[in-house]
């Protein structure tokens, strides 16, 4: 347990911090899934909509600290690829 004020005070703030940073995790989870949804109906148009919505928010994960540069620019390559190939 923390005894010192300063770690009492950082629980705190990682406390914050964690309901945060879940929120925004959840987040990117659901921008997603939007994109998965919209691949699994077929419906080109809709898959394309929703990643031009998912990728800013998947980007701001990353400049938030969320996730990784890389994880991120993986999952943005491979949603988008996945978009491209129904287009074709």
């Amino acid at each position: 347990m923390a005894n010192s004020p300063q770690a009492r005070k950082r629980i705190r703030q990682t406390e914050r911090r964690t309901d945060v940073n879940r929120a925004r995790r959840g987040r990117i989870r659901t921008y997603i899934k939007g994109v998965e949804l919209a691949l699994a109906s077929g419906d080109a148009a809709a898959a394309s909509a929703a990643l031009k919505a998912a990728e800013p928010e998947i980007m701001r994960g990353v400049s938030k600290g969320v996730l990784a540069k890389n994880t991120a620019s993986r999952k943005i390559s491979r949603l988008s690829a996945r978009v491209r190939s129904l287009k074709a």
